[in-house]
């Protein structure tokens, strides 16, 4: 059950809430949480967007998440839609499920010498871009905030956005949802890809228009799309839903399409990172009890990297 207005009134007389990514922490909810009696909110993520910081902030609210649970386990999936998308192992392994050992419409392309786009170069960002680099891929980084480790990458360079979407053959997004970042794949940053481009988004749906991108596919700009999160994903992931009719027209039609994986956002699904995610919420909700200071405290008013 997910936190919203609604549910908030199951968590009266408890001091702390965690969240995950698909709750619903607005203005009505965390005005409810509060006059209950809530006061610390413990995010199992990185990423705050779905908090309403101005009235967090404004009631009182203490806010930690856990910023940094294991970057690798986003990374290597983002690295495992490209060559999923790339290599079309889903339809590989589906055909020879049928003993169909035809290599029809299976080609892929060396990823070796493909320019990288990564956008967002924080520690997700940068442990991806460190697995291109691994095969031989010139890294195109954009970031406001640039990371001294990922120019020490080789062949990795800054660059602005408009160059970065013209140039890279493969564009991965890492960066967090805030609204400088809100849709910023759209029509127009779409029309400055290069032809053909494989679009990867494991941070958060919200970075990309998916009506644009659905245009760009039909186009053929975008030539192969791989995502783990969806900007309306709350109405969808983390359920059963397979015996519903999906009343999300966008999200069908996204599916439709053969040079699209999408998965429901389990990038942050290992072993490593869950245990990670455990052990960091429940270090700051020991410090709350004990009046401590909170490690991995959300600032109100400085954007943090993903």
């Amino acid at each position: 059950m997910s936190l919203n207005a609604e549910t908030a009134v199951l968590a009266a007389g408890y001091p702390v809430v965690c969240l995950f990514v698909n709750d619903q922490a607005d203005a009505p909810t965390l005005t409810r949480l509060w006059d209950q009696g809530t006061r610390l909110l413990a995010l199992r993520c990185a990423g705050f967007n779905m908090v309403d910081l101005d009235c967090a902030h404004r009631l009182g609210f203490k806010l930690v998440r856990v910023p940094a649970y294991s970057p690798y386990a986003v990374a290597e999936l983002a690295v495992g839609l490209i060559l999923n998308l790339n290599r079309k192992l889903h339809k590989a392994y589906n055909r020879v499920r049928d003993d169909n050992f035809s290599l029809e419409g299976l080609i892929g392309f060396d990823l070796h010498g493909c320019q990288v786009g990564v956008v967002g170069t924080g520690k997700i960002g940068l442990a991806f871009a460190r697995i291109m680099a691994g095969f031989g891929c010139p890294l195109l980084g954009y970031d406001t905030y640039p990371n001294p480790q990922f120019e020490q990458l080789p062949l990795a360079r800054y660059v602005d956005l408009p160059e970065l979407l013209a140039a890279a053959d493969i564009i991965s997004l890492h960066c967090p949802l805030l609204p400088a970042t809100h849709h910023l794949i759209n029509g127009a940053t779409i029309a400055q890809m290069k032809p053909g481009v494989m679009l990867i988004n494991t941070s958060r749906g919200g970075l990309i228009d998916t009506a644009a991108v659905i245009d760009g596919i039909k186009a053929g700009q975008i030539g192969y799309l791989g995502i783990d999160v969806y900007e309306r994903e709350d109405e969808l992931f983390f359920q059963d839903l397979s015996d519903t009719i999906i009343q999300d027209d966008i999200f069908q039609l996204l599916q439709s399409f053969p040079n699209v994986i999408i998965t429901a956002h389990q990038g942050f699904l290992t072993r490593n990172a869950l245990a990670n995610i455990a052990t960091t919420t429940l270090e700051s909700i020991t410090a709350f009890s004990q009046g401590q200071p909170l490690p991995h405290q959300v600032p109100y008013s400085v954007p943090v990297q993903a």
